[in-house]
């Protein structure tokens, strides 16, 4: 089992890992720190390596996401490893988490009104919906 710390690129993504060490430390499971890289990511990356003249391989995109999620790990003194995967961040995160039979998932909601999630959807909504899993959420 593990503890999945979903996490993006933004500043929140920190605190998901330090939030799940120290979940970690009580229950005695590694973190598996996950990004998962964005259909317009996505797009980019294949923009760049189709100006580099490359075949746009996954294996290197799944590597460019997971170079990603070590970003966002502070000092954490919990066994961890980064995965990267490609795709809607909710769908896979969920996918991830039931494929490794997570015991948790943590996340940050970003701050949106309303209007903003009826309109947008929320990764971390969905999450919480579809996880088979308990998800923690920071606040």
């Amino acid at each position: 089992m593990t503890i999945i710390a979903a996490v993006d690129r933004s500043d929140r993504a920190s605190e998901v890992v330090a939030q799940a060490a120290e979940l970690s430390t009580f229950v005695d499971e590694p973190v598996h720190v996950v990004h998962a890289l964005t259909r317009s990511e996505f797009v980019n990356l294949g923009a760049t390596s189709a100006q580099a003249e490359k075949p746009l391989d996954m294996d290197e995109v799944r590597d460019a996401a997971a170079e990603m999620a070590e970003e966002s790990v502070p000092d954490i003194n919990v066994p961890y490893e980064t995965v990267g995967i490609v795709g809607d961040p909710a769908d896979e995160i969920v996918e991830y988490a039931a494929n490794v039979d997570a015991r948790y998932i943590v996340v940050r909601p970003r701050r949106r009104s309303p209007a903003g999630k009826a309109l947008f959807g929320s990764v971390a909504q969905s999450i919480l919906l579809n996880a088979s899993c308990p998800v923690v959420t920071i606040p």
